[in-house]
């Protein structure tokens, strides 16, 4: 894998292999080990070059000092003459003297050469298609992230509805003691009564979506007192209530639990309609950037054509062919065009960052640029009858398909609340088998006993009036009928939406038509001003407002193509069949009935 280019700034490179040339590991200090330094002095051919060198090893105060003492007894040192052996000891002092300070890192100063730019290198750019832009929103967008948990939410909504008609599992444990004292007075004596009882129950109870609630139990008693020896009783027993009018309809009883399913399916919608929202706004985003990139292009383009010409324009003048005033004009368009790459320059950065914030995964590098590489020129220009959008988007609209959701909801609210007009008539039978013994199995058995307990009744409530009950069915009733004029009025809306993105769409294709002409015209045009200037029969202003008409002419077609690939994303997002056409599967696809 090559290494990465270093900037100016860098610390120098080490020894290749991890090793220099003598063997020896290679220092890691900044300034290099002793040998590095006796080494690279010896290439410099001065010895103060290596003392400087070895001031800056991090291999410790203590070799340091060893390697200066061994040194200052070297032969080299003392044929060195008396300037060299000055700036050698001023050296020494100067460490010495360091050494009482506290250390601190290294820090090493940038070159006054060395720019901004330099200091921060940019990372690059990659390669980016709008495939695989939209495929990375889908996967890393945080918004997508926390609207993937909404059916998820809504979904245990379902489940605790579902839940009120799961068995129940009770039991109950009592425990009691008494100890009581009584006088009489007519014998004057004191009688101590006690008594200790035991009770424990358990069963199930479960309520039916028929408006039933069946409750199966077994209770066993153990009773002692000092009257009377341990007994113990069981009894099993089976409870039903059965409701007959309200709440006696399983359509009634379900309204609940179906409109948590309908809530469930509306989050699949309101899912689908974000990830159509998230698409159309990447495909934008992803449209912009191309922009920017083809408009930099265009203006670097022109800016080498407008720099051309000043220099035409210059060596005329030299020549005595053109006044010097033919030169403002020039350098004027040259001034022109720098501005214009700057702004364009800008809008590809800002263009970036809007991009980087629908697609890049949290923690990315947002410095490192996209390269787009889809073409900004669509295949074919085509568009279908608006009449075939219009149609599609009331099937496949997520917000229309949610809204009659909506008013499926408040369909079942109005059967509910009817049922709650009526009265409250409960049927309810009670009955259980009971035996006692001197245990509490054989009392279950029912060894010592065959009893029984039996009883059956209707159970009637009425509030007079009733105003609750048809306060709430007028309610539901006036909610109803607003969720379907508000589903009318969405209808329209969408047909509004819908021919407007289509007339956007066909302006944009008949505009790149035009605009291909004007550039076509306004390129003869330039050539004409060129050779009228070559000829000395016009002018170098005619040339410069010439090429500034191609140069709009060229952004003006560049932007009808952008903008005729955002109005046809537009165009099937309003008629919801966006991700239809992408390919891409979500909930919430089946158009819902009305």
């Amino acid at each position: 894998m090559p290494e990465p280019a270093m900037p100016s700034h860098a610390s120098p490179p080490r020894a290749p292999a991890g090793r220099n040339g003598h063997g020896a590991v290679a220092c890691r200090s900044v300034g290099g080990c002793h040998r590095c330094a006796q080494e690279f002095g010896s290439r410099r051919g001065t010895e103060e070059t290596a003392i400087v060198r070895r001031a800056g090893c991090r291999n410790g105060k203590r070799l340091t000092q060893g390697v200066l003492r061994r040194w200052l007894r070297s032969p080299s040192a003392r044929s060195l003459p008396f300037r060299q052996v000055g700036t050698a000891a001023l050296l020494i002092g100067l460490w010495l003297l360091s050494g009482t300070v506290p250390a601190e890192p290294l820090r090493l100063s940038i070159p006054p050469e060395t720019t901004h730019a330099d200091a921060n290198p940019a990372t690059g750019s990659v390669p980016l298609s709008l495939e695989d832009a939209v495929a990375m929103a889908l996967e890393n967008n945080r918004g997508l992230r926390a609207e993937r948990l909404r059916p998820a939410i809504q979904g245990t909504f379902e489940a605790q509805e579902r839940a009120r008609f799961d068995p129940v599992a009770f039991a109950e444990l009592e425990v009691a003691r008494d100890r009581s004292v009584r006088q009489f007075q007519e014998i004057q004596v004191e009688e101590t009564f006690r008594s200790e009882r035991e009770r424990v129950e358990a069963g199930l109870r479960q309520n039916l979506p028929t408006g039933t609630e069946v409750t199966l139990s077994v209770r066993g008693n153990r009773a002692e007192s000092s009257r009377a020896s341990e007994q113990f009783t069981g009894r099993g027993g089976l409870s039903l209530t059965q409701a007959l009018l309200r709440g006696g309809r399983i359509e009634s009883n379900l309204v609940r639990l179906r409109q948590a399913g309908l809530d469930v399916t509306a989050s699949e919608y309101e899912l689908r309609g974000f990830v159509e929202t998230l698409v159309a706004d990447v495909e934008s985003a992803y449209w912009e950037l191309v922009l920017a990139a083809e408009e930099i292009a265009i203006l670097e383009d022109a800016l080498r054509v407008a720099e051309q010409q000043l220099e035409e324009t210059r060596g005329r003048i030299r020549a005595g062919d053109r006044p010097e005033t033919e030169a403002i004009g020039a350098s004027a368009e040259v001034a022109l065009r720098r501005q214009g790459l700057i702004d364009a320059r800008s809008a590809l950065a800002r263009s970036e960052d809007r991009l980087s914030r629908l697609i890049r995964a949290p923690g990315s590098d947002w410095d490192q640029g996209f390269r787009a590489t889809s073409p900004a020129a669509p295949e074919a220009y085509e568009l279908e009858l608006v009449a075939l959008y219009i149609e599609l988007g009331r099937d496949y609209r997520s917000d229309l398909n949610e809204t009659r959701l909506r008013l499926q909801r408040n369909e079942l609210e109005v059967v509910q609340t009817r049922n709650g007009l009526l009265p409250q008539l409960d049927f309810f039978l009670t009955l259980g088998g009971s035996g006692f013994a001197d245990s509490f199995g054989a009392a279950v058995r029912g060894s010592q006993g065959d009893g029984y307990d039996l009883a059956a009744g209707l159970r009637f409530e009425l509030p007079l009036g009733n105003r609750a009950a048809q306060a709430g069915l007028s309610r539901a009733r006036l909610t109803r009928a607003q969720t379907r004029e508000v589903l009318h009025n969405l209808e329209q809306l969408a047909m509004q939406d819908i021919r407007a993105a289509w007339f956007d769409a066909d302006q944009a294709r008949a505009q790149i038509q035009a605009r291909t002409e004007t550039l076509t015209l306004q390129e003869e045009l330039l050539r004409v001003a060129e050779i009228r200037f070559r000829v000395g029969a016009g002018t170098g202003l005619e040339v410069a407002q010439a090429q500034r008409d191609l140069l709009e002419s060229q952004l003006s077609r560049l932007v009808a193509k952008i903008r005729y690939r955002q109005a046809r994303t537009d165009l099937l997002r309003q008629s919801g069949t966006l991700l239809l056409h992408r390919g891409i599967e979500t909930p919430g696809q089946e158009p819902i009935p009305f």
